[in-house]
This record gives C-alpha cells, sequence and structure tokens, in this order.
C-alpha cells in the first residue's frame, strides 16, 4: 500500500513523499533508520493524499481564483507583511469552500516551518504544475513576490488566449447545433405526414423520398435503441479518451483538422513558450524549466515531439537545434531562440514567440469565423433543400400524370 509521509531532514527541510510499504509501522522504522524526523504518516487515498472531503483528487482550483489570490498575495507581499502573516489575513477572509481549505492545510505547512513552494507541491494537483516551481526560484533568489506577479502576468495571458479560441469556437456549435436539431424536427414530425399522405394516395416514390422516408421511420420508430447505443458510444469514447493512448490519437487528429489544426498548433506552442519564458525569467535553470514547461503543454502530440529536447538539452547541446529537430516549430522562431541564447535574453525571444503566435491564433480565428458562417447556411440550406425535394418529388410527380 501506499502512503504520504511527510519528513524532516537533517538540514532541516520538510518534505512530503510517497512510499509504498506493507504497513504504516514499517514504514516508519525505515524511515528513522535513513536519519528522517517523521512529522506524519497517512494512506494515500483513504482520507490523505491530495483529495479533499467530497472533493474529487484531480478537480484544479478555478483559474480565475487562483489569479486572484495571487494578486492579493503579492499587494500583501509588497506591503512588508511576512508571508505567514499574510496567509493568515487570506485565509480568514476567504469564504469557505474547497479552496479555503487548501490553504489552510498550506498555511499549516508554513507555519511548522516548510517552505511555500513545498505547501504548494503536496497539492500539485490542485494548481498549476509550473507554480511551485516558480515559487521556488523566488525563494532561492529573494524576489518571491516579483515572480508571484511575474506569473499572475502569465495565467492572465494564458488565460485570454483560452477564452478567444473558446469563444471563437462558440458560435460554429451553436450554428451546428440549430442544424442538427432542424434536421431532427423534419424527421420526427414532417416527414411522418408526408408518408401518410403518399401512403393513402398511392403514389409511386422515387428512391430520394424511399430513403428519407425510411431514415425518418426508422428515427420514429426506434429513437429509444438509437439514445442507447448512442448512449453507450458515448460513454465508451469518453473513456477511451481519458486514456494515453486515446489522448495521444485525439490529439494529432485534432491536429490534421482543417483550419482549426493550424490554430491549436500554434496555440499548444505558444502555451510552451510562455511557460518556459515564465520559468527562465524566474531564474530556473533550462533543463528543469523544460520538463515543467513541456508537461504543461495541453495536447499530447506536440508535448511527445517536445520531450526528447530535454533529454538533448542535458546531454550538452543546443536548445535551438533540438527544437529545430522536433519538426514542430518555424523557421523563423528556431532563429529567434538561437538568438536568445547566443545573447542570453532567451527569456525574452520565447517571450516575442509567443506573442507572436498569438497574434496568428486571434488572426487565423477571425478568419475561420467569416468563412464558418456561409459555409454552414450553405450546408444547412442544402441539407434541407434535398429534404424538401424529397419530399415534393412525388408530387410533382403526380400533378404531371394527372389530366386536366
Amino acid at each position: 500500500m501506499q502512503f504520504i509521509a511527510r519528513v524532516g531532514t537533517s538540514d532541516g527541510r520538510v518534505l512530503e513523499e510517497t512510499h509504498s510499504s506493507a504497513d504504516e509501522t514499517s514504514l516508519r522504522r525505515e524511515l528513522e533508520k535513513r536519519g528522517l524526523h517523521v512529522f506524519e504518516l497517512r494512506r494515500r487515498g483513504l482520507g490523505g493524499g491530495y483529495a479533499l472531503p467530497g472533493r474529487r483528487s484531480g478537480k484544479r482550483v478555478d483559474a480565475h481564483d487562483f489569479v486572484a489570490f495571487n494578486q492579493e498575495l503579492a499587494a500583501l507581499l509588497r506591503a512588508g507583511l511576512p508571508l505567514l502573516q499574510a496567509l493568515d489575513l487570506m485565509v480568514d477572509r476567504m469564504e469557505e469552500g474547497s479552496f479555503r481549505a487548501i490553504l489552510e492545510d498550506i498555511r499549516g505547512r508554513v507555519r511548522t516551518g516548510e517552505d511555500l513552494s513545498g505547501a504548494f507541491t503536496a497539492h500539485r494537483e490542485r494548481f498549476p504544475r509550473l507554480y511551485p516551481s516558480i515559487l521556488k526560484a523566488g525563494e532561492r533568489s529573494g524576489e518571491l513576490e516579483a515572480v508571484i506577479r511575474r506569473f499572475i502576468r502569465y495565467e492572465k495571458l494564458v488565460l485570454d488566449a483560452r477564452k478567444r479560441v473558446v469563444s471563437a469556437l462558440i458560435y460554429p456549435a451553436v450554428l451546428v447545433g440549430v442544424s442538427i436539431a432542424m434536421i431532427l424536427v423534419m424527421m420526427i414530425f414532417v416527414v411522418p405526414k408526408f408518408q401518410e399522405f403518399f401512403a393513402s394516395s398511392n403514389v409511386e416514390l422515387p428512391l430520394l423520398t424511399r430513403i428519407l422516408i425510411g431514415f425518418g421511420s426508422t428515427v420514429q420508430n426506434h429513437w429509444l435503441i438509437i439514445l442507447v447505443v448512442l448512449g453507450t458510444a458515448g460513454t465508451f469514447f469518453w473513456r477511451w479518451k481519458e486514456t494515453v493512448a486515446g489522448q495521444r490519437t485525439l490529439d494529432r487528429f485534432r491536429l490534421t483538422l482543417p483550419f482549426v489544426g493550424p490554430v491549436l498548433h500554434r496555440f499548444s506552442l505558444s502555451e510552451f513558450c510562455r511557460s518556459l519564458a515564465t520559468l527562465l525569467a524566474g531564474g530556473m535553470p533550462l533543463v528543469p524549466s523544460l520538463e515543467i514547461a513541456v508537461a504543461a503543454v495541453g495536447n499530447a502530440h506536440i508535448r511527445d515531439r517536445l520531450e526528447p529536447t530535454i533529454q538533448e538539452v542535458r546531454e550538452g547541446e543546443a536548445f535551438y537545434e533540438t527544437l529545430e529537430r522536433s519538426g514542430i516549430f518555424t523557421d523563423l522562431a528556431v532563429d529567434m531562440v538561437q538568438v536568445g541564447e547566443a545573447t542570453g535574453a532567451l527569456d525574452e525571444m520565447l517571450t516575442n514567440i509567443s506573442d507572436f503566435l498569438d497574434e496568428q491564433v486571434e488572426t487565423r480565428l477571425a478568419r475561420i469565423l467569416t468563412l464558418i458562417e456561409p459555409l454552414m447556411l450553405v450546408f444547412m440550406g442544402i441539407v434541407i433543400g434535398v429534404i424538401l425535394v424529397s419530399l415534393y418529388l412525388p408530387l410533382f410527380s403526380a400533378l404531371s400524370q394527372t389530366p386536366f
């Protein structure tokens, strides 16, 4: 079984680690033999670990709430308040909820002598992965307030970029939903009426009309089975896409989509560049910064292409050469990284690349929106036109055969 061990080292540090052991007594004895002072041992997953009562272990704190927390913390630190006193004020003023419960635990850890970065690491599933590392860089450099403000700027830019992407995709999604709803309404309510009329008039139906009526009858008579099948397929798809193989396959497929794929590609690269620039500006070395920035990329395919750069840079290769071999950056971006490495301003160059990519994402999204509206209207017109033509073809045929 697994345990979460909170231990103190001989040099005064307080760490929280995960260990596997047959029982708590054996683990405590083993840790004490290693010269560690055991503060706490608890089973992982049974009221311990990182989960809070009534909350799912992996559920993150709301990004906007977290930005507001960091803004207030930076303001209190800038005003000269000690860290523990600032945490006391913020926890006391915060409303009840999961975030307050997490902060109360973090405050308790800081009160016992643990670093703020270590306290947040204990709840790393709740916060952005690079946040504890940024705090650690600030603690080492003595500029905690400055690195927190740098993280606030980074998080605001990421949130703004994501909001633009989501907002741009809402309108096309609404058009698709309306189209599907109109087609279903015609299939369920309109087509059956015409079917009754055709059956009573003994009119010979064209192939297109027979296909449409057959489809409408299937939907009307077997809608419950169709819903069950779709629900089951959706459940299996949801579980599959949560697996590592499913995520990689879907993310690779998203990048191949026309129009949308290049936008998602640039957004992932911007996310990587901005994360790496923020970590480097905070004073972290390149290799640890790369490990965190790569893991923070949302697209699994892009993440897989970037992971080899970590080991290559660790072995002494130039960063720009590893990016060039990855094949996912443009020549201009690689050249800018090369200049940044040569001049010692890599973080600034990465920020410039991220800004440039964000501008491209915004421009391409605007173009996609201008194309999607007429394309969707044309598509809806064609589908509804085909339905109407297939319904009225028998009437035209009957009228043409009727003598006047």
